[in-house]
């Protein structure tokens, strides 16, 4: 699970500094709040490609993935572009936890299958 999420995570940081780069020709945005926000959505990404699989990372991804939709209050694309990553999103958690109990389940019986030693 840890590498489908990363992997989605690291495509949301570079989509966070493209849409950084939209929000900048926001007349009303200075570019100090743009890059604030942003790096620090970008650093979260980062970060959480570390703990998604310690409790509570998988719900804090989902944070981030409700926030990433909201950003299209500034930038209008990033309502149709935050769903696709949700929907990554959900892809990678969901079949990440599937690879992970197959991985599981064949380690167990290689464990079963092997002669004892003893």
């Amino acid at each position: 699970m840890r590498t489908l999420c990363a992997s989605t995570l690291i495509g949301e940081f570079f989509l966070i500094g493209f849409a950084g780069l939209v929000a900048m020709k926001d007349p009303d945005l200075s570019m100090a709040t743009v890059w604030t926000v942003s790096g620090v959505a970008m650093f979260l990404c980062v970060a959480l490609c570390g703990v998604v699989t310690r409790p509570g990372g998988v719900a804090f991804g989902w944070a981030l993935q409700i926030a990433l939709i909201a950003s299209g209050f500034v930038v209008p694309t990033m309502f149709f572009m935050g769903a696709v990553f949700a929907a990554l999103w959900w892809a990678s958690v969901h079949y990440g936890r599937k690879i992970d109990e197959a991985k599981a389940r064949f380690a167990a019986q290689a464990e079963d299958a092997a002669p004892d030693a003893a």
